[in-house]
């Protein structure tokens, strides 16, 4: 049984505004996806990531594998239950530790064995098995087990990458019908979300092409734009980025994986790009790095709270936030949190670091359904000191 379904509600150029629907709610896209590698974002619990405007949360299966394992989470209802996140959750399929883990992993025909950087322990993840464990979950939305290469990469090697890639994404697709059919027949009452296929290439428009027509091909619920941010150039990334996403299916989600920067999210916008993800926003707030809402894409107007110029600031770090941190705090307390190491500090600066990227995404998204869209993007450039 399925409940997943999408429509695009309004165009600008290439732009999308558009509503995916999924058995745990719907997704207003274009949406951003908190990483909660664990099942959780660092230091937010489930009510504040809703309180922060999330509609969907990204896990990751090869690290829930290994902890607390899928029979656990199984055991206790699914993912949704496990992690109390009663919204949309995406699952990383463990292809980007091909790429991050590569020095602890091999490949095959098959598959991938990883020996886990926790105790050294052989986990091996095949098309099928990682099929099985999204939907053992019950996620909403599931990806294919694929190969992210790293850059540089020849084309020969891009080419045999690729030819592994789609080779396991048709498995994929292949175990996800098989399950489909057996839930049928079992009377299984709960409903399956969507498979992404993921499209690689590299750097090289013709084997992404390759890997475009043969995933449509396949027929999948949804596509993705992997590889990219791999250690290529901003360039080279957005050419492929502005390359893959407008030959995917227009009445399809499709998703950039792994990026970004504020202006990353603007160029796969405009690219035609409905779902991202990043760990950038969490990650920058831990180390005292805060976006703020008038300048989205200028880093030079990132807020680095740990500077001693901001010992005394009675100011809010974000005039334009509604976030706790903004509301109800100073510059000044929270250089405090941080030079004194309390936890409090991170807590509250990743609470604002995801304010402002959902509050960007929301006013992208209206800026869409308006038709306001360049308007929008005419002031988000004019206030940055960088080409977005």
């Amino acid at each position: 049984m399925s409940s997943f379904s999408f429509e695009v509600l309004a165009t600008a150029g290439r732009a999308r505004r558009g509503r995916l629907t999924t058995p745990h709610g719907v997704i207003e896209t274009p949406a951003f996806m908190p990483v909660g590698t664990l099942g959780a974002v660092k230091g937010l619990g489930a009510t504040a990531l809703r309180a922060a405007g999330a509609q969907v949360m990204l896990s990751n299966l090869y690290h829930l594998t290994l902890r607390p394992g899928i029979d656990v989470i199984e055991d206790v209802g699914g993912l949704h239950a496990f992690t109390g996140w009663r919204h949309p959750i995406l699952t990383d399929s463990g292809g980007y530790q091909v790429f991050s883990l590569a020095h602890r992993r091999k490949l095959d025909a098959g598959g991938v064995v990883f020996r886990s950087h926790l105790d050294g322990d052989r986990v091996r993840f095949t098309p099928e098995s990682v099929v099985a464990a999204q939907r053992r979950m019950g996620v909403d939305i599931a990806m294919v087990l694929d190969e992210c290469p790293p850059w540089p990469i020849d084309e020969a090697g891009a080419a045999r990458s690729l030819d592994l890639t789609l080779d396991w994404a048709a498995r994929a697709r292949a175990a996800w019908a098989d399950a489909a059919v057996d839930a049928r027949h079992a009377g299984e009452r709960r409903h399956a979300g969507g498979l992404f296929g993921i499209v690689q290439g590299s750097v090289y428009p013709h084997l992404r092409q390759r890997a475009i027509d043969a995933l449509i091909d396949l027929d999948f619920d949804g596509y993705a734009v992997g590889g990219v941010s791999v250690g290529e150039s901003v360039a080279l990334r957005r050419d492929m980025v502005s390359f893959s996403a407008p030959r995917l299916p227009a009445d399809k989600p499709r998703y950039l994986m792994g990026l970004g920067t504020p202006a990353d999210l603007l160029h796969g916008i405009l690219s035609g790009v409905d779902l991202f993800d990043c760990v950038l926003p969490a990650r920058n707030a831990r180390h005292g790095n805060l976006f703020v809402h008038a300048a989205p894409l200028d880093p030079k107007a990132i807020v680095k709270i740990k500077r001693r110029e901001y010992k005394r600031d009675p100011r809010p770090v974000d005039p334009d936030c509604s976030c706790p941190l903004c509301r109800d705090h100073s510059r000044a307390f929270l250089h405090h949190l941080f030079k004194t190491k309390e936890v409090t500090a991170q807590t509250l600066a990743t609470r604002h670091n995801l304010q402002v990227y959902l509050d960007f995404m929301a006013d992208l998204r209206e800026a869409i359904a308006l038709g306001t869209l360049d308007e929008t993007v005419s002031r988000l450039r004019g206030s940055s000191t960088v080409s977005s």
